[in-house]
């Protein structure tokens, strides 16, 4: 009998089974390739881990450049790696990477003691597209992660734009991180970001600065009681921290672990799950329909004309845009002669 020979596949899943970080990086990178043979492959082995994922729990991380998102994953996640044993993923959003050389694509570096650790895994962000294109990225990096046997999956976002939504709707728990003295605007408090999230940390906290800090938690606590009560039942906290001294970081994880309590009892621990995988459905549609479109020859061929005539105002952009579409749409149909055997 011929012995069976394992498919390109197979390897991937079975690294990836026993936790072999190689394989995971090699899984992470086909998902973000753009190659159709990657693509392929990258889909089968995404099928396989699905039903093997899902263990986790999923928190999101944000806050403006220079707040210490980096040195606070780094000294939670040496925390709960050291004292409570657990397998942490370091993931991130940065769709700026390329314009900016990217706040999170050095996190590897600024993360080296955490990185170190046998139980850890820092993956640098995905190179830069379209919001939605980093967030399929980072989305199935999530999956293949938790097949993988990681239990905490940080997913950090650099704090600018859509990205703190973007990673809102993939992740459990989401935590705003501020410092004092930057004023509310930049902050975000004024984008509606601190009604998404679940607890609000206030870094640095140590030295001098902390009775600042804890005169701001003070007063985060008070405007976060005058917000709704949401679906979950949790009423969001405020906490003062600090990734020099450790001030913090534990009581922060329990407040972690008293919502995943909270939200499993109640149901609302699965349901968003399940209005999550619902809201990748529709956002994988939108995506592979804008590539389908930009992709068709013949939107190669007349699209610069089009561009052309609503640039010169001889066409207004939703006549253009309709023309465009029922192009793209005819060159789809079949011929009436194909429909009617």
């Amino acid at each position: 009998m011929t012995p069976h020979k394992k498919t390109e596949a197979e390897t991937y899943r079975q690294g990836i089974a026993k936790g072999e970080i190689p394989a995971l990086s090699r899984a992470i990178t086909l998902a973000e390739s753009t190659l159709p043979e990657h693509k392929k492959l990258a889909r089968e082995i995404i099928t396989w881990c699905l039903p093997r994922s899902g263990k986790s729990i999923r928190v999101g991380i944000t806050g403006i450049p220079g707040v210490g998102k980096s040195s606070f994953i780094e000294s939670l996640g040496l925390y709960l790696a050291r004292e409570c044993g657990k397998k942490i993923a370091v993931l991130a959003i940065d769709p700026t990477s390329s314009e900016t050389g990217g706040s999170v694509l050095g996190d590897k570096l600024r993360m080296q003691e955490l990185s170190r650790h046998e139980n850890v895994y820092v993956r640098p962000s995905p190179s830069a597209g379209s919001l939605g294109g980093v967030a399929k990225k980072t989305s199935d990096a999530v999956i293949l992660c938790e097949a993988a046997g990681f239990d905490t999956i940080f997913i950090e976002t650099v704090g600018v734009g859509q990205s703190e939504i973007t990673c809102h709707s993939m992740v459990d728990f989401f935590m705003l991180l501020m410092i004092t003295g930057a004023g509310d605007d930049i902050q975000g408090i004024k984008k509606g970001i601190i009604e998404l999230a679940d607890a609000v940390l206030i870094t640095k906290a140590d030295g001098r600065n902390k009775k600042k800090a804890e005169l701001m938690k003070q007063e985060m606590e008070e405007a976060l009681g005058f917000h709704r009560p949401p679906e979950s039942g949790w009423g969001p906290r405020a906490y003062a921290c600090s990734s020099v001294t450790g001030y913090g970081i534990k009581e922060i994880w329990q407040c972690v672990m008293d919502y995943e309590y909270l939200c499993r009892e109640n149901g609302y621990f699965t349901e968003k799950r399940r209005k999550q995988a619902k809201y990748r459905l529709h956002e994988a549609l939108v995506q592979n329909l804008e590539d389908s479109f930009y992709e068709n020859s013949l939107i190669k061929e007349t699209l610069g004309k089009v561009e052309k005539e609503v640039m010169e105002g001889k066409t207004d952009p939703y006549t253009g845009a309709a023309n465009l579409l029922d192009l793209y749409f005819e060159r789809l149909s079949p011929p009436r002669s194909a429909q009617e055997k």
